[in-house]
Formats: C-alpha cells, structure tokens, sequence
C-alpha cells in the first residue's frame, strides 16, 4: 500500500517510477526519474519505502538504516525515506543520504533515519519538492553536493562552490554568494562548520594562514585564486544586475 501511494503520486504529475524486485531485501524499493514539460530529465534517484505504524515516534516517524548505510551515503544514486501514514495526514519525506552524510562529518554513527511530521508530501507541494530535488541532483552532478550535505548548507543556483583537495586527499571547499563580501571556508579538519572569510584575512608568512586556520601552501595558493577569480562576486548587487 505505501509503494503505490507513492507511486500514484509521482506518476499522477508525470514522474517516471520503476519498481526495484526485491527492494524490501536491498534498501531501495522505487526508481524514480523526474520528468519537465513531459519529456525526461537527466534527474533520477532512489525510494526507499515504509509504512507509518511500525516506525512512527512522538513527531514523525524513524526509517532503520540496517545495513544500508554505505549504499545510502556513497551510492550512485542519492536515497529518500518516504513513510507513508495515513492516519498521521499522508506520506512524510527524509534525505536519507544527507543525513548520512552530516552524521560521517559529525563523527556519530545513525542508526536510523529521522522523518519530520513536518515534512509531508501530497499533490500541492509536489512540484516545489521536485524542484528542490533536481537543484540538489544537479550540484551531485557538480561533485559539490556532499560537501553541503555534510556542512548542512544549501547551495543556491547562483552561488560559486569550488572544491579542493590536498596532498592528503583532505577536501574543502571555497563557497561565494553573489553580492556577499565574504566568502565562506568549508573544511575537513573544521568539521564541515561553515567559517566566514575575507582575502585580507589570508596570509603565507610565517605560515600560511587564513584567520586562524594553519594551511599548507598548496591550500593558501588555491584559496588565493578563488578570492581573486571571484572579486567581481562579491560586488553590491545594484538594480537591475542578475541574481
């Protein structure tokens, strides 16, 4: 019953669902690939379903990751949790692989998935969520989107995401909002905790630095070039200028 709530849903406004055989046994039950003025976007991802009663909590609902959580955080496909509980208003959504993701920034060790009671999901909202979905696929596709997962950001279309990657294979990640006069540091030794930065605040004698934080020389350089590729970012928004 929960599969095919779901899959009337998404079918109902176009989406293209595929049944996965044995999804119960695998963590993933649908296929889902979204749909634009009725052709087919290069946007899919993977469902995993449940019924409400057994994994209901006082405000909403808990999906048990098992041993799904390799497939779930790294797979090719990003997964949702969608509950279905009727007598709770419907179907209620989660990013599982999201969570996952900020729970391995975070260091703990998730044992299920939190569904919001907040979090519903019905015919009225449904293309806001699609549309939310896809801007999410799109950054997987820019290689950018585990690093907002695991800071707990969002990217907006506009902003500029660079990643880097030291000698270590230690990433970060350079993050400008159009019109800010800041830029925003990302790092794996931060714990992904978003750090506001300036150029004035880098510097490579004695050590590379910026504020703070000690960087090798690799890192400075490439932080310096993000700042000068990007000067033109951060300047005042005025009337009439893309956003």
């Amino acid at each position: 019953m929960a599969v095919n709530e779901v899959r009337a849903l998404l079918e109902r406004h176009g989406h293209i669902v595929q049944e996965i055989d044995g999804g119960n046994d695998h963590g993933e039950d649908l296929h889902v690939t979204f749909v634009q003025s009725g052709r087919r976007t290069e946007d899919s991802l993977a469902i995993q379903v449940k019924g409400g009663v057994s994994t209901r909590t006082r405000r909403g609902h808990r999906v048990p990751v098992g041993d799904h959580e390799g497939n779930w955080r790294d797979g090719s496909l990003p997964v949702l949790c969608i509950v279905h509980d009727a007598e709770r208003g419907g179907l209620f959504w989660a990013n599982a692989t999201r969570q996952l993701r900020r729970a391995t920034a975070l260091r703990k060790k998730v044992r299920s998935i939190v569904v919001s009671g907040e979090s519903v999901l019905h015919d009225a909202n449904l293309d806001r969520f699609v549309e939310g979905m896809r801007h999410y696929l799109a950054r997987e596709r820019q290689g950018v989107g585990r690093w907002a997962d695991m800071a707990d950001v969002e990217f907006a279309p506009s902003d500029i995401v660079k990643p880097f990657e030291n000698e270590v294979y230690e990433p970060m990640v350079f993050w400008q909002r159009r019109g800010k006069p800041f830029a925003v540091l990302l790092h794996h030794d931060l714990d992904w905790e978003p750090v506001r930065i300036e150029e004035r605040m880098l510097r490579f004698e004695p050590i590379p630095l910026v504020g703070d934080l000690i960087l090798d020389i690799a890192e400075a350089h490439w932080l310096m070039g993000c700042f000068r590729s990007t000067e033109w970012w951060r300047r005042p928004v005025k009337q009439g200028d893309p956003v």
